[in-house]
């Protein structure tokens, strides 16, 4: 992991043929409605929760960005009043095109590392699996002055459940809200 992380790190701050002028560097934070998706879903209710970290936004061309970022995402569900909460490391990896100047459309892969999982109080970390992959689909708009909105949906790809016996495969799914500020 500590690989993985180096190389998201490495990421973010840019490619060596962008001039360090170009690059944009920033922190957003907002809003997630997450839930699960899959089998034994019957009463599950989605849950409230906030997301935070810091990202870069890399020119491609006049058109063409690539957005790393690096996020903690509070996700998880609930059901007959008994949540459980799900912390991940997010490293989304995006792909923006500006349909007009400030408006883009965004889509890229994304990797979790989950940090913590627990049922009211209870860990139950080792019922999850700690990786989690999946896609996002969005739309952002940027103000000349680096603030910046977001609205996404993370569709998640692979089974979270870790447990010995248990066959149900649910999948996470995270409809997030942000507000962003580029500094430079």
């Amino acid at each position: 992991m500590k690989k993985f992380l180096l190389l998201a790190v490495v990421t973010v701050l840019g490619f060596a043929n962008v001039t360090a002028q170009e690059i944009k560097f920033g922190a957003k934070g907002g809003l997630n409605f997450a839930t699960i998706s899959g089998d034994n879903t019957n009463g599950i209710d989605a849950v409230t929760s906030f997301n935070i970290g810091v990202l870069s936004e890399i020119p491609i061309s006049d058109k063409f960005s690539f957005q790393p970022e690096l996020m903690y995402s509070g996700q998880g569900y609930s059901f007959n009043d008994n949540t459980i909460a799900l912390s991940y490391l997010n490293v989304p990896l995006m792909g923006k095109y500006y349909v007009t100047k400030g408006l883009s459309l965004e889509a890229g892969p994304q990797i979790g590392f989950l940090l913590a999982a627990k049922n009211e109080k209870t860990d139950v970390k080792d019922s999850f699996n700690t990786v989690d992959f999946g896609v996002n689909f969005g739309l952002g708009y940027k103000l000349d002055n680096g603030l910046n909105f977001g609205v996404r949906y993370n569709l998640g790809l692979t089974d979270i459940n870790n447990l010995e016996g248990y066959s149900a495969k649910n999948k996470n799914g995270v409809f997030q809200l942000s507000v962003g500020y580029f500094f430079f």
